[in-house]
């Protein structure tokens, strides 16, 4: 006989993709009505349009802007339980990461960490007002032996 039943399954927080999870005697019945042997449900993790997971840690990109990342700021990142408030340092290159404890994929003991990679944005559209303070950027970097920014 084949029919379908319907099971309500507790997925445990922070569950790895993959994982499997046993029902106890919801399989199908044993040989000459035997007790029924066990389901096992295999776990699939949806992907998040914010956040990518490695392990128990969760990894972010963050857009910060140029001046941000040059003079330092306080940035609001978003993690499971609402914003936190991260201090990017003057001079952060794009590509840097930076480790929020706990704030990761929950798991028995607490929970792993949020991953946070800045990734300078940079504007595609400038005003002429923009242009000209980038422009005398570029002059003052150039003026200036020890920035080692400046093209020669």
């Amino acid at each position: 006989e084949r029919r379908s039943r319907t099971f309500k399954v507790k997925i445990p927080a922070g569950v790895k993709d993959g994982a499997r999870i046993k029902l106890a005697g919801r399989g199908e019945p044993g040989p000459a009505g035997g007790q029924p042997g066990d389901l096992y449900v295999r776990v699939k993790v949806a992907r998040d349009d914010v956040f990518g997971r490695k392990g128990d840690n969760l990894t972010l990109t963050l857009p910060v802007s140029y001046p941000e990342a040059a003079l330092g700021a306080n940035v609001q990142v978003p993690t499971l339980n609402g914003p936190v408030t991260l201090k990017v340092p003057a001079g952060t290159p794009s590509g840097k990461t930076f480790r929020i404890k706990g704030k990761g994929a929950p798991r028995k003991s607490g929970a792993g960490d949020l991953m946070v990679t800045v990734e300078v944005d940079v504007p595609r559209k400038l005003s002429k007002e923009e242009k000209q303070l980038l422009q005398d950027l570029q002059d003052a970097q150039k003026a200036s032996p020890r920035s080692g920014m400046g093209v020669g």
